[in-house]
């Protein structure tokens, strides 16, 4: 008698911890923020640079934790010595069964004869069993890149790179004509496209410009907003 009397009891208690003083039932609050991802492989930090704009803009969204990663570089010291490679950034590597944590992501990379780098193609090659059970199927995913002149894949690099994103089923999130009067910026120089946003390294010199810069923090904010949507609607 006394155990049924306590089970009621803690019965009575989790049922009116969903209910106002008044007696309706109010809506538990989530207890787990919507997780976008910022994965990159950047060599001259051109890319880092976008990566950093889009984590900001992907933060700025209410209940959205963004958080940076790079991919493991695949070239050796002194390859990379050779190239006049700065030496890579704190932001901590990535392994490929850590993406099933998150909600999104923005994936981003230089071009190399149109296409993603090896560094980054290597990462994708590194999550088969993640393809096998499908488990970011179902993920929004948004790209971004850099490329050394107008003509070097500005379209081509994030085109290609679908492909990655149809096999495991993500839902690739493109910004389209989103970022408004800057999409038609014709007097200055400026990369992306309605794919993601994007810049023009040059010879290495030139850094992604404000406009740029710009665009790249509506991406952040334009896919943490659709990734926060789909895990509500989940």
């Amino acid at each position: 008698m006394l155990v049924l009397i306590v089970v009621q009891s803690i019965q009575s208690i989790v049922n009116n911890s969903d209910r106002s003083p008044t007696g309706k039932h109010l809506r538990r609050p989530s207890s787990m923020a919507t997780k976008v991802y910022i994965v990159y492989y950047s060599m001259y930090g051109h890319v880092e640079k976008l990566a950093e704009e889009i984590k900001k803009g992907a933060a700025s969204v209410e209940g959205v934790e963004a958080k940076l990663w790079q991919v493991a570089e695949t070239l050796n010291e002194e390859v990379l010595g050779k190239m006049s490679a700065p030496l890579k950034s704190d932001v901590p590597v990535i392994t490929a069964n850590e993406l099933s944590e998150a909600d999104g992501f923005v994936f981003g990379f230089p071009t190399r004869f149109g296409m993603m780098s090896a560094q980054f193609k290597a990462f994708f090659d590194s999550t088969g069993g993640l393809w096998r059970t499908q488990q970011l199927a179902g993920k929004p995913a948004g790209i971004f890149y850099s490329t050394g002149s107008q003509g070097g894949g500005q379209e081509t690099t994030a085109l290609t790179a679908i492909t990655q994103l149809v096999h495991h089923g993500m839902i690739f999130v493109p910004i389209g004509y989103t970022f408004g009067a800057g999409m038609f910026e014709m007097e200055k120089v400026k990369g992306g496209s309605p794919y993601g946003a994007g810049t023009y390294a040059g010879d290495g010199s030139r850094q992604p410009s404000e406009l740029e810069l710009q665009q790249a923090f509506h991406q952040g904010k334009h896919i943490a907003t659709i990734a926060k949507k789909l895990k509500g609607a989940a």
